[in-house]
């Protein structure tokens, strides 16, 4: 092989790797560009999940109102069955009071 041959060879060579890190570099800039809109989806997405954990904390304390509400609607509810069971027996028995 001539020194003529190996210089086209080593050109060829020389331009195919070119060729391989400019397509390299491309898809480089493209995978960052990948990284920065899932970076940003990511703040999105943090920003979304603090304010749902606010509401949510939110949620439950108004569920625990709630259920102290019921709690004394049930205690209302059993006094007043109570009371109707005695005036019921009042009705029903007079003669013993």
């Amino acid at each position: 092989m001539s020194i003529d041959e190996r210089l086209e060879r080593l050109a060829d060579r020389h331009e195919a790797l070119s060729h391989t890190v400019e397509l390299l570099v491309a898809d480089g800039e493209k995978t960052a560009e990948k990284i920065r809109i899932l970076a940003t989806v990511a703040d999105q997405n943090e920003t979304r999940a603090q304010r749902n954990e606010g509401r949510m904390v939110k949620m439950m304390d108004a569920i625990g109102s709630l259920q102290e509400r019921a709690a004394q609607m049930m205690d209302a509810i059993g006094s007043l069955a109570r009371t109707v069971e005695q005036h019921q027996r009042r009705l029903d028995y007079p003669e013993s009071r």
